[in-house]
């Protein structure tokens, strides 16, 4: 008997209090006003389900859904309540949970306890009739791989208890705990799957047929196939998406199974992989592929291939043109978990993400927005590209640059750019490579930084700051951290970086003053922390350039508000140098000098910059002497207070020809407190890459706080277990040197040749100790500008904090930061690879809003002098 392929729908809809944005419990007092067989109970109180009648096109199924929804919001509006079909309610937590009535439901929670108190989800459940269950049962096989690809077109589930869980289908992770989820296993016939169900009811485990939640079925009261992996989905026209691609797929598997066509399934380990990687990524990220064995594409390579391979079922039944339309709104506007994403984005508050679905779910079936935004012409979309969503439509905080920058044709950009070179040219912006200067290359598009994820990197860098301070006293000092055992004095002791003079230092002296941090952005949105710079961080000079850069070239390009001024970091670097050398040296007026190697100096630019706008004198070893135990200046004898180093190499090695002991003659004057010095010797110790992975320890150690700022997962080849790892892995991850700067040395495993990564196992070998190996962190990516249009390129963001003790309000996120720009085709940010920079525009708190307010939950590489 041939399948009918009708259609239907079940809809699980939240239930949304209009006042609070959270779950409304109300089920139980509105199900009555309404009609039983189009509407029904849920095991929690806050859902509703809608059953659609039985329709034969996708017209009808579009039709039928919106008028139940519809109809259902206007039953509950008076009751102050709307409706989100989404996979998860944004604002949902634990105690939201409140079960329905019943004897069955009671069981439920009797036998399954927090399995069933966590089921605040709600799904979209597809039905194509297939009345012979013989037939149902062998096609319910068959079409398991295309199970991801929708699942990922669902996805609507990012938010849970709070806070983004990573993933774009939670409510698939917390439906996957029934013991009855997931495949029902190989079956010949619907005998053998009805003794399948007896077993598992006869076992105790379910109670009943309706209980056996395999992610396809014989539906157990309808004669049909009914689809169970996916989401609620708030925009109609992607259920109906889902809907004509299940039907086509349903109808291909019966082609094949009328033929007798050879079928060699996935296995089931396989199956729930690819399951799992589509509740992961959704549409952001990779999924399998339709083969039978692993085969990894980006998540719309991956669509497109499912929806091809439909096409000659597709246009049997009629549905070709609507599923082509469709697919193509949804790749454009995103699944609703990257449009809920993009919602929290602009201000880390979930009710805007509830607004977003709900509005979502009462809005036009099609989900195209009243006044469309426009499409970059040509963009080439990434996944993680911060400006830029699906179907390469700016994000709202782009959208004002992005009309700005489309307005530019060729030749606009062309002499725009040639102002900027004789702009840096003239100012003198560049660094000093090989005793020549390389240019500073500035792209001209900036970046923009929410007040929201500002105040989230302002409290997470603050901690990380206070914690490399109190470590570096700790480990020059008492070292009370080994004496409690949460470090060996050999994990740190004769490191790289290690400096034993550092020990002779007043206890209570600042040690890291400027710290600079490297930040990545993946392409969830979350911020991870992948490199510390501690000894000599540079990059401040270089972003004051660029927003006066930008102010001379670009001034008409439209400005957020409350754009906060990066200049503010000069008076912020003189007030945080004089409060630490006065704690030192006793003098309310302290006299500043910043010590450079002169013009040969790489970041003599930045040196220049610094010292003329901080207040500090500019001098070079030469110029320094030691008298009566004091640091002068040699030609005028003046005392000075505090020497900010920035020098590449260690302060004992100071030298000049009237002094050639100045080094160990500073260090003496530095013991006893009669000068300051910042950054201290010794700090380097925190830069080493080994040391990094210790930081989020450090955090616990001292200030008993769980991190706030995620680290990149990095592999210590010192350590055998680990060694081993990173030499299986080479070709997977990133390894570098633990005393690289600049990028150097650095090898990207997933884009190596085989003889370097053959090389880089032989030096890991060989130098145990002198490694790391990280996991690859794929970069947020952001437009850049040239002659063709705004193009994407991957890049990370040094910060700086200001530190003037160990307490909770002695550390200050400069007002300036450093977006550092890869190549094309590279994910290594440095200038002497290549990389060039942008400006960062950081915004402001709104008025009354205190400043690190928020509610919410690639591969870049680091420098020293000489190289932003």
């Amino acid at each position: 008997m041939s399948a009918e392929l009708t259609l239907g729908a079940e809809e699980e809809l939240h239930l949304i209090d209009l006042e609070s944005g959270r779950l409304s419990a109300k089920a139980p007092r509105l199900l009555p006003r309404l009609p039983a067989h189009r509407f029904g109970a849920e095991l929690q109180r806050t859902t509703i389900e809608t059953n659609t009648p039985v329709v034969r096109t996708l017209d009808d199924l579009r039709r039928v859904i919106v008028d139940l929804r519809s109809e259902l919001s206007a039953a509950i509006a008076p009751a102050g309540v709307t409706i989100a079909a989404v996979g998860t309610a944004p604002r949902s937590e634990y105690a939201d949970f409140e079960l329905t009535s019943g004897g069955r439901y009671g069981r439920m929670q009797e036998q399954y306890r927090m399995l069933v108190d966590e089921q605040l989800i709600c799904g979209l459940q597809v039905h194509v009739g297939v009345s012979d269950r013989d037939l149902a049962v062998q096609i319910a096989q068959r079409v398991a791989p295309v199970l991801p690809v929708l699942l990922a077109l669902s996805a609507s589930s990012p938010f849970w208890n709070g806070q983004d869980t990573g993933y774009a289908s939670f409510r698939s992770i917390i439906w996957q705990r029934w013991p009855s989820a997931g495949s029902f296993g190989r079956v010949e016939s619907a005998a053998e799957y009805d003794k399948v169900l007896d077993d598992l009811i006869a076992s105790g485990v379910i109670a009943d047929k309706k209980m056996a939640y395999f992610d396809v079925r014989p539906s157990s009261h309808a004669p049909t196939l009914e689809l169970r992996v996916c989401d609620a989905t708030p925009v109609v026209d992607d259920a109906v998406l889902i809907a004509g691609l299940f039907r086509a797929a349903v109808r291909k598997a019966e082609l094949a199974v009328e033929a007798g066509t050879a079928w060699h399934p996935r296995s089931e380990p396989l199956h729930r992989a690819a399951m799992w990687q589509a509740a992961r990524s959704g549409l952001s990220g990779e999924l399998l592929g339709l083969g039978q064995h692993p085969e990894r594409f980006p998540a719309e390579i991956a669509v497109r291939q499912l929806v091809s391979r439909l096409r000659p079922e597709l246009e049997e039944l009629g549905d070709w043109g609507t599923v082509s339309e469709l697919l193509e709104d949804t790749l454009a506007r995103g699944n609703s978990t990257d449009r809920q994403r993009t919602a929290y984005a602009e201000r880390g508050d979930l009710d805007d993400v509830v607004t977003q679905v709900v509005e979502d779910t009462a809005g036009t079936p099609s989900g195209r927005d009243q006044h469309p935004v426009v499409a970059i012409p040509a963009y080439r979309v990434r996944a993680g590209d911060e400006a830029v969503g699906p179907g390469a439509r700016p994000r709202p905080a782009f959208r004002e640059l992005a009309t700005f920058f489309r307005g530019w044709d060729a030749e606009t950009t062309i002499d725009r750019c040639a102002v900027r070179d004789v702009w840096t040219r003239e100012h003198e912006v560049g660094f000093v490579v090989d005793g020549g200067v390389q240019v500073f290359g500035c792209d001209l598009v900036p970046r923009t930084v929410s007040a929201y994820e500002w105040a989230q990197l302002e409290a997470g860098l603050a901690q990380r700051a206070r914690a490399i301070e109190l470590f570096l006293r700790d480990a020059y000092g008492p070292r009370r951290i080994v004496a409690d055992g949460a470090m060996d004095a050999d994990d740190f002791v004769g490191a790289n970086g290690w400096d034993p003079d550092a020990a002779r230092l007043p206890e209570t002296a600042v040690r890291a003053p400027v710290m600079g941090f490297d930040l990545v952005r993946n392409e969830f949105g979350g911020w991870r922390v992948l490199e510390d710079n501690v000894r000599s961080p540079s990059g401040v000079a270089y972003g004051l350039a660029l927003r006066e850069l930008m102010d001379e070239v670009v001034p008409d390009a439209p400005r957020p508000a409350r754009l906060r001024d990066p200049h503010t970091v000069l008076d912020r670097l003189r007030e945080t140098l004089r409060t630490v050398a006065t704690a030192v040296t006793g003098n309310p007026d302290p006299v500043l000098a910043l010590v450079s190697d002169g013009p040969a100096a790489g970041a003599w630019y930045e040196h220049r910059r610094l010292s003329d706008g901080a207040g500090m004198r500019l001098l070079s070893e030469s110029d320094l002497d030691v008298r009566d135990g004091r640091v002068v200046e040699a030609a005028t004898g003046d005392v000075l207070d505090a020497l900010y180093l920035r020098v590449d190499r260690d302060a004992s090695a100071l030298a000049n020809e009237h002094a050639p002991d100045l080094g160990a003659r500073i260090l003496d004057a530095a013991e006893a407190g009669t000068v300051y010095l910042a950054n201290a010797p010794g700090n380097a110790l925190v830069d080493d890459k080994a040391m990094y992975v210790n930081v989020p320890d450090l955090i616990w150690y001292y200030l008993d706080e769980k991190p706030l700022l995620e680290s990149v997962p990095t592999y210590r080849t010192s350590i055998e277990g680990e060694r081993l790892s990173v030499l299986d892995r080479v070709g997977e991850l990133v390894t570098k040197p633990v005393d690289g700067e600049g990028g150097r040395d650095v090898l990207i495993g997933p884009s190596a040749s085989a003889p370097e990564v053959a090389e880089r196992r032989r030096q890991i070998a060989a130098d145990p100790a002198g490694w790391v190996g990280q996991e690859v962190v794929q970069l947020s990516s952001h437009p850049t500008i040239g002659p063709a249009g705004l193009d994407p390129r991957h890049v990370d963001l040094r910060a700086f904090v200001y530190v003037t003790g160990t307490g909770p309000g002695d550390t200050h996120l400069a007002d300036v930061a450093l977006t550092r720009v890869a190549p094309e085709g590279s994910m290594v940010v440095n200038s002497s690879r290549g990389g060039g920079a942008k400006d960062t525009w950081i915004v402001g708190p709104e008025p009354g809003t205190a400043a690190g307010a928020g509610t919410g939950t690639g591969t870049g590489t680091g420098t020293t002098e000489g190289d932003s």
